[in-house]
């Protein structure tokens, strides 16, 4: 189910993938155990694959991440983050459809 196009962000390249990214970035905050989470990753890889080079996206596990969570004030996941110019521009918590998304991400390239 992995798809090439999903970036894994770390604490160590967040800043550099995400917040120094040239184009919006679409960030899933997650962890092993949260099932929502679990349902969300087919609808992540399906858009990372529809917006192959023109939005980022990837994953942020945040038990291995603990550091990049904190500064990003998640306080439940799954939580949804697009970034533009290195920005939150929209926060969205809990599972999210795919219909949705897609508008939120063509607002983004708008």
């Amino acid at each position: 189910m992995g798809s090439e196009n999903v970036i894994e962000f770390t604490d160590a390249n967040f800043e550099q993938e995400a917040l120094k990214s040239e184009v919006p970035v679409l960030v899933d905050l997650w962890a092993e155990w949260c099932m929502p989470c679990r349902m969300q990753a087919p609808i992540i890889h399906e858009l990372a694959e529809e917006y192959a080079g023109k939005v980022k996206v990837g994953n942020l596990d945040t038990d291995s991440n603990r550091q990049t969570a904190g500064q990003l004030n998640i306080t439940a996941i799954p939580t949804l983050l697009v970034l533009k110019d290195g920005e939150v521009a929209k926060k969205l918590v809990g599972l999210q459809n795919k219909k949705d998304l897609k508008a939120i991400l063509d607002e983004m390239l708008a």
